[in-house]
């Protein structure tokens, strides 16, 4: 028999948190009262100025990070060529050494058309293995990547639409539990994405711009983590959100912006039906109030002063019977010339939230003149 520290029991239960109501935390953060689905780090905002905005992002200005949030936005990038990279230091209420890398990269092919790809790698850091008599038998350091693909096209100078064809692999137990395959599994997964813009707004005297965008993750295959275990539903999320704009002056101008999500699979997670009947069932598996109660809230307010500095904050609030992440966030963004850094950090209840005291840091860059 083996023995896991307390890593390792948060690790198992990421793996089989549908069917072990032992777990207690996902690797998102949520609670036991979340809709169970496997790879929950999906889930996970992984850039600093969304991050700094409550977790929202459809509908925010395009930049590379659109291959997570949007990306369709892709078609609008300024730049010919732009690179973000970001980190984040994870679920250190519980323990020190989970992290989150996020490297996302936008090419613009034309006035209409762009591509996109990114590497999303979540490290749960290494896990110490005992047996019955505390002997050790050694380590393994469990994590799960995606690797995604996106293709933009804009039609006119204000819509567009994309797609993201994305791989998906998770190694939690590296063959240390059960049988030598179990703890592992892969996935393939779709997302497809709309975006409209109107910059061409008067609003209380001002010249504003109205952004409006949707867009559905993770359509995909079932994952299983070994022969005998059930599959489940990949954490098929429809996103849909707005953002305005405020221009007060040359130097200044504000945003305001909120997202909606809503989870695409059936609220027990259910392992008997397909996907496409998860989908539909998601919209009707429980009472009416109870559906809403699984939309999710994101809103934020971002200040940029000369395209240089920019101050954030924003609330993401989650229902504590469908998950119960709710917090502040704040944030600092710097630009100078090509270059910038965007900071931000999760205000929480350090008795409530795991969450709490989460930094996310990101670094971006842009190249060539727009076309």
């Amino acid at each position: 028999m083996i023995i896991f520290t307390r890593k390792a029991g948060l690790v198992i239960g990421a793996i089989l948190a549908p069917f072990l109501a032992a777990a207690q935390v996902s690797t998102n953060g949520s609670n036991a009262n979340a809709i169970p689905t496997a790879v929950p780090f999906l889930t996970i905002s992984p850039d600093s100025r969304s991050g700094a905005l409550g977790d929202a992002g459809v509908a925010l200005s395009p930049d590379a990070n659109a291959n997570y949030w949007n990306p369709s936005k892709l078609a609008f990038i300024q730049d010919d060529d732009q690179l973000s990279a970001s980190y984040s230091p994870w679920l250190s209420n519980l323990v020190p050494d989970i992290t989150l890398s996020y490297l996302s990269y936008a090419h613009k092919i034309d006035d209409r058309n762009s591509i996109g790809a990114s590497l999303r790698y979540f490290n749960i850091g290494p896990v110490n293995l005992t047996g019955n008599n505390d002997e050790s038998l050694g380590t393994f350091t469990p994590a799960e990547f995606s690797v995604d693909v996106s293709y933009a096209r804009s039609f006119g100078d204000n819509f567009s639409l994309g797609l993201t064809a994305r791989y998906i692999h998770s190694n939690l137990s590296n063959g240390s539990v059960g049988t030598p395959t179990q703890g592992q599994g892969n996935a393939v997964a779709a997302d497809a994405s709309m975006y409209y813009r109107n910059k061409d707004l008067q609003e209380f005297g001002n010249a504003a711009e109205f952004a409006f965008g949707a867009d559905i993750s993770n359509i995909g295959t079932k994952m299983s983590y070994g022969p005998n275990q059930p599959a489940q539903f990949l954490p098929t999320n429809l996103r849909i959100g707005a953002a305005n704009t405020w221009n007060f002056d040359d130097i200044s101008k504000l945003t305001f912006t909120l997202d909606l999500n809503k989870f695409l699979v059936p609220s027990s997670g259910g392992t008997d039906i397909t996907v496409p009947q998860g989908i539909f069932q998601s919209f009707s598996d429980v009472s009416g109030s109870q559906e809403f109660k699984e939309i999710y809230y994101s809103a934020g307010l971002e200040y940029w002063y000369n395209d240089v500095f920019a101050l954030r904050g924003g609330y993401y609030y989650q229902n504590p019977a469908t998950g119960g992440r709710n917090y502040l966030t704040l944030g600092v963004g710097f630009k100078y010339h090509e270059y910038g850094f965007d900071f931000s950090y999760i205000s929480a209840s350090q008795q409530n939230s795991p969450l709490a005291n989460t930094l996310r840091f990101t670094l971006s860059a842009g190249f060539g003149a727009t076309k």
